[in-house]
């Protein structure tokens, strides 16, 4: 016997056509404490709604678009029903500048003409809708788009006469969604409206999500954005408040430290928890599969609005 041989561990050799174990790669044991950690709330929400409001960076950036398109399709994977809500106001601008079109705005929204609906209706209708609809449908037969205008679902009336043709929600008929959805299927919805003479509007999408998220029972709405969430201070991405509730929203409200653009998505929120939604939440949307990080881990990544104070649980 050599000295090596002497000095070597008693370890019995492995068996013909077989190896020894190796330890697991620190990737592979965050991978499986991630998938532990998701599993009480995918039994959670399994059987639910969610209505996702898509946009923002979200929508435009392709390879968050990719990325999107397989969360949504592991939602739905997962027994969760997934409903789908899209704006488009960047693709509206591009193909008006195309045409030699020039926006025009009034507290924030945009005027919309004959011309401008129509504008908006084809790139909403015939391009973005299409383009979502393409990108979920790479993992299956699954994504299937509506207008607003389809089957009534979004019954609109005129917000103001000096906007031209942009619109509220006055009523929902959710009926062509709930039965997509009765087939497993991922309904991808448009936000343009009719009132009942046929007229057409186009509308805020933050407001269609709330309003369809009500009509559906559903147990969550989630908003992309392109923030990282409500923040006590601006300046300071430490301060997210990672949840809160109507009373503390209305005191942020009212001491300014909310303001400006987040207001209307804010109103979206409350609207939705008006109609019976229990949580809206507002998340990065330039985070690679956040809403996964939002559903199924414990500390969430976005901000949580509740009618009562909650905590994450």
């Amino acid at each position: 016997m050599s000295a090596t041989d002497a000095t070597a561990p008693d370890v019995p050799a492995p068996k013909p056509g077989s190896s020894a174990p190796m330890a697991p790669a620190a990737a592979d044991v965050t991978t499986t404490r991630v998938l532990v950690e998701a599993l009480p709330y995918i039994r959670r929400f399994r059987g639910t709604t969610v209505v996702v409001k898509y946009g923002g960076n979200a929508m435009t950036d392709p390879a968050l678009a990719e990325s999107f398109a397989a969360d949504v399709v592991l939602l739905r994977s997962v027994g969760i029903h997934v409903v789908v809500v899209h704006g488009g106001g960047p693709q509206i601008g591009e193909l008006m500048d195309k045409l030699g079109k020039v926006p025009e705005f009034r507290d924030g929204l945009r005027v919309t003409d004959a011309e401008t609906l129509d504008i908006a209706r084809m790139v909403l209708v015939g391009k973005v809708n299409r383009e979502i609809v393409a990108a979920i449908n790479v993992h299956g037969p699954l994504a299937v788009g509506l207008s607003g205008e389809d089957a009534g679902l979004i019954e609109a009336h005129r917000r103001d006469p000096a906007l031209g043709f942009v619109g509220n929600v006055a009523r929902v008929n959710p009926a062509i969604v709930e039965g997509l959805l009765a087939e497993d299927l991922i309904p991808v919805v448009s936000t343009i409206g009719a009132d009942l003479s046929g007229q057409a509007y186009n509308i805020n999408a933050d407001a269609v999500a709330g309003a369809l998220a009500g009509a559906l029972g559903a147990e969550k709405v989630i908003y992309l954005t392109d923030i990282a969430g409500l923040l006590r201070d601006v300046a300071d991405p430490a301060s997210l408040i990672a949840s809160t509730d109507t009373a503390e929203i209305a005191e942020l409200v009212a001491s300014g430290v909310l303001s400006g653009g987040m207001i209307p998505k804010i109103e979206a929120c409350l609207d939705a928890l008006d109609a019976g939604v229990p949580s809206a939440h507002l998340l990065d949307g330039r985070v690679p599969h956040v809403v996964l990080l939002e559903l199924f881990t414990r500390a969430g990544v976005g901000t949580m609005i509740t009618t009562a104070p909650e905590e994450r649980t």
